[in-house]
């Protein structure tokens, strides 16, 4: 699975696996978790909203830049992943229930392919659909490997394939501020959506800089 190069801050809670181990650093860059539940560090200078242009689920460009100003939350999946995916697309699609109208109007989504050599816009809409999350304001996006890969690298992630051709995952979900920068980063598995979703609105409220 993927995770963050240099380690998680206390933000991330345990998984329920012994199989997964996380250290708990705080580091730099995008992947700069902070203490508090609504608390944020402003030193990262890293900009996980760069002015980057990838398609979406319907065929439309999207550059990264035109969502600043509300939260986003990322997640990073493939559409013909056989399991782990759909479970944190369907805890997605939980937070986005929890938010209800807020969802487009507060705050964005982006789930970004990390299979983007099969992954075509049609494939994204397709799964968006299977999955109950063709909503307002939740983007599927794809792009060439290098933007993805750019992309990710944001996240201190890194895409990589098994021997078998399948992907591995990312099991982390990523709430970025309204200013590009990230504010928290949760361990999809173990965080409530409910605290995920009071998370956002808090950013939404606060511009994602103060408790």
């Amino acid at each position: 699975m993927y995770f963050a190069r240099t380690g998680v801050a206390k933000e991330l809670f345990r998984p329920i696996t012994a199989l997964i181990v996380m250290a708990v650093v705080t580091i730099s860059g995008c992947n700069n978790n902070t203490e508090g539940m609504g608390s944020y560090s402003p030193t990262s200078q890293a900009d996980c909203l760069p002015d980057l242009k990838l398609v979406d689920q319907y065929g439309r460009q999207v550059s990264l830049t035109s969502l600043k100003g509300k939260p986003v939350l990322f997640d990073f999946f493939y559409t013909t992943c056989p399991g782990p995916c759909l479970v944190l697309t369907a805890r997605m699609r939980s937070i986005a229930e929890e938010l209800g109208t807020g969802l487009g109007s507060k705050a964005s989504f982006v789930s970004v392919t990390v299979d983007p050599e099969r992954d075509s816009p049609p494939q994204l809409l397709a799964y968006a659909k299977e999955q109950r999350a063709d909503r307002k304001g939740w983007l599927f996006l794809t792009g060439t490997p290098a933007q993805i890969d750019q992309l990710m690298a944001r996240f201190k992630l890194v895409r990589q394939h098994e021997s078998d051709g399948s992907v591995e995952h990312v099991l982390e979900f990523f709430l970025v501020g309204p200013d590009g920068h990230l504010r928290f980063q949760y361990l999809a598995s173990e965080v409530h959506s409910e605290r995920i979703a009071a998370d956002i609105e808090r950013a939404a409220r606060n511009g994602g800089l103060a408790k």
